[in-house]
């Protein structure tokens, strides 16, 4: 049996694939990235404490290929920053 993929591995191979919110929050609380639900508006916010900018994810499904390319972009930047972080203490 091959060993299962990480969710971030598998959004990184497929971002076509049906992604929900919900595995977008569970893919930010795995790497350590804070997401804020929607006040009023349809997009949840995905921000870093090692990353100036914030991101973007709509609510409304199926969430688009872009802003998964998006999310594992940003995914990718905030751990080599923590990476970095980590090293300097």
């Amino acid at each position: 049996m091959a060993p299962k993929k990480s969710l971030l591995e598998r959004m990184r191979a497929n971002p076509r694939d049906d992604w929900t919110i919900t595995q977008v929050e569970t893919l930010c609380k795995k790497i350590g990235l804070d997401v804020r639900k929607p006040n009023g508006s349809s997009h949840y916010v995905v921000s870093s404490k090692y990353l100036r900018d914030s991101l973007c994810v709509p609510y409304k499904r199926p969430i688009r290929a872009l802003y998964i390319k998006n999310l594992v972009s940003y995914s990718d930047a905030h751990a080599e920053m923590q990476s970095k972080d980590s090293s300097n203490v």
